[in-house]
């Protein structure tokens, strides 16, 4: 397993921050029990900064029919809508909330061309809220599937405040691959045509990468 990118400079700057600020605690008053008390919650914050920013190697089923998990979370949405951004008609949504303890890197939910990219800016809204996924700030993603057309679209929720995309038109995308990260605490919802099999149910865990939430039929 290894560090994310997106999260070197915040370890970083977090670590001298709170060596700092120990260091001057032990010169103040060496030895205390207020002193100890927070030189331990300091190492368990930075520990779960650490921790946010993993990013695991994963295997990705080689199944040329399969959708696959873009995200570590747990399923809270699969339902038909009307997407009305790109697809501009009725889909299936199937909607993943990932906790600021899940792995947030996001990965491609399928190979083919990407044909859409585009960057909204918006509310923070709590990432399950109904709202959230038109109010919020979020990037729209679209690639084409030699089967179909999927839309992912990274959602900000309460407490993330920065969505990374690194997708990009024309590019070749690889189910499995990475093509974003969420700082602390997001959603993703991938939009799929309404032919596909939905594979997970509603409360299930996935792992980004591997878990294949629906099949091409």
């Amino acid at each position: 397993m290894t560090i994310h990118r997106e999260g070197l400079r915040i370890i970083f700057f977090t670590l001298l921050i709170l060596v700092g600020l120990n260091g001057l605690l032990e010169y103040a008053a060496p030895g205390t029990w207020y002193t100890t008390t927070i030189e331990i919650m300091s190492l368990v914050f930075f520990i779960l900064i650490v921790q946010f920013f993993r990013n695991p190697s994963r295997t990705t089923p080689q199944d040329e029919n399969a959708i696959i998990a873009p995200a570590d979370g747990k399923v809270v949405v699969i339902e038909e809508v009307e997407e009305t951004e790109y697809i501009k008609g009725k889909c299936r949504q199937i909607s993943i909330f990932m906790s600021p303890l899940n792995v947030h890197v996001n990965r491609f939910p399928v190979s083919g061309e990407v044909l859409y990219e585009k960057y909204h800016p918006g509310k923070y809204l709590v990432a399950w809220h109904p709202k959230s996924s038109t109010e919020n700030e979020r990037t729209t993603t679209v690639v084409a599937h030699e089967k179909g057309t999927v839309l992912f679209r990274q959602i900000a929720g309460a407490v993330a405040k920065r969505i990374v995309n690194y997708a990009k038109v024309g590019q070749k995308a690889k189910a499995g691959a990475e093509f974003g990260f969420i700082k602390f605490g997001s959603r993703i919802d991938i939009y799929l045509p309404l032919t596909a099999q939905v594979n997970v149910k509603l409360n299930q865990k996935t792992v980004g990468g591997e878990t294949i939430i629906a099949q091409w039929t």
